[in-house]
């Protein structure tokens, strides 16, 4: 266990992200010491940590750095080389392991891993030639999603396929994909998309959130709301779905399992985030441990955190869409004025379309109210209501 207080009490946070930052406010706050290495890719919100290095992933004399600071080690974002986090292991914890985030970081074995441990996700086939796309869409038998294996996110690196494309289109839809290999999924017919959060201690302790409802817009989150709006039957199903990946991982930290509620009732895992996730930040302010306290509880052998909802929220994604410029926010007196209202800023300094520059949390006494000032919020920006 890593007391939180003492001299030596550093946690290591391989990225340079947000999900680092308020990592490190919650470790600010608990009296724990953060060196954040980013790789070199530094957004802006990496420098709330006590040390930050900017060096790239491969320099020896930054991994050199790193181990001799921290006594454990943790992930802000999946796409961290695995050969780096199996080399920090020699020399200290890192939590969640090498294996769980190289398998997250790889829609090929992630898929494959949910496989074989009987998790229910969507049909599947693994391509890496236009005759293998061939014959998965034709075992599919309908439409299609084709993803790249490695570095797809936000809804990058995908791709619809109609079940009507005639096979001829498809060497030149092959070619214009580019990836030497790709996942090809069934196209769910979705009713609805959750998430769970699963915290797992290196004891083994685990503990869930209640699931949140989740609203994609461009196939980025857009909104979260908990308690999500489903039926207790599936909300049980899920929290158990992640508990079961969890301790299949021996996974030791924050995991977000994404999910599709399909028409015809399937509840099917969509994706894994080894780490804290967008739709749990609501956690922050809506209940009693946020998703980064129990990160850092978890990681450092201390006792898991009460996950108890204090307050229904609903959380909404600000992207640099919203921004006047690149450099110049909006007025954000309706938020400020909204009761309730909680906004968090991600110290980026640069705002583009899509990107993730903060978030606000709007708490109820019931979500129905949540819901009312989140809507009239967006309104005020010029944006559609939550549905």
């Amino acid at each position: 266990m890593i007391n939180p207080g003492t001299r030596d009490s550093w946690i290591g946070v391989l990225g340079g992200g947000q999900l680092g930052r308020m990592l490190c406010l919650e470790a600010r706050r608990m009296g724990y010491k953060v060196l954040q290495w980013t790789g070199g890719d530094v957004s802006g919100a990496a420098y709330l940590a006590d040390l930050v290095l900017e060096a790239p992933f491969e320099a020896a004399a930054a991994l050199d750095r790193f181990v001799h600071r921290v006594r454990v080690a943790t992930v802000e974002f999946e796409n961290i080389p695995g050969d780096l986090l199996e080399e920090i292991g020699r020399t200290l914890p890192v939590r969640p392991g090498a294996g769980a985030v190289t398998t997250c970081q790889n829609r090929e074995r992630e898929k494959t891993f949910l496989a074989a441990h009987g998790i229910p996700c969507a049909d599947f086939h693994v391509v890496s030639s236009c005759q293998e796309l061939e014959a998965g869409l034709q075992a599919i038998g309908g439409a299609a999603m084709l993803k790249t294996a490695e570095f797809g996110y936000d809804g990058k690196g995908q791709r619809v396929i109609s079940g009507e494309t005639p096979a001829e289109d498809l060497p030149a839809l092959w070619a214009d994909f580019g990836a030497g290999r790709a996942v090809l999924e069934e196209k769910v017919d979705l009713k609805a998309e959750l998430s769970v959060l699963v915290a797992r201690g290196p004891e083994g302790q685990v503990v869930t959130y209640d699931p949140a409802e989740n609203q994609h817009c461009n196939q980025i989150l857009d909104i979260s709301i908990v308690p999500a709006r489903l039926p207790d039957g599936v909300l049980s199903e899920a929290r158990e779905i992640a508990v079961s990946i969890a301790e299949a991982f021996e996974y030791v930290g924050v995991l977000a399992v994404e999910f599709f509620l399909a028409g015809d009732g399937r509840l099917l895992v969509n994706e894994l985030a080894p780490r804290p996730h967008n739709s749990g930040h609501h956690t922050l302010d809506a209940c009693a441990t946020s998703q980064f306290e129990q990160q850092l509880r978890a990681v450092s052998g201390l006792p898991l955190g009460d996950t108890t909802l204090l307050a229904p929220a609903v959380m909404w994604n600000l992207l640099g869409d919203l921004w006047i410029d690149e450099a110049t926010p909006p007025d954000w007196s309706p938020v400020l004025g909204t009761p309730g209202a909680k906004l968090h800023l991600y110290g980026k300094t640069q705002a583009r379309p899509g990107r993730k520059m903060g978030h606000v949390t709007f708490l109820g006494a019931t979500r129905e109210e949540a819901l009312e000032r989140a809507s009239a919020c967006r309104r005020a920006f010029g944006l559609p209501p939550v549905e």
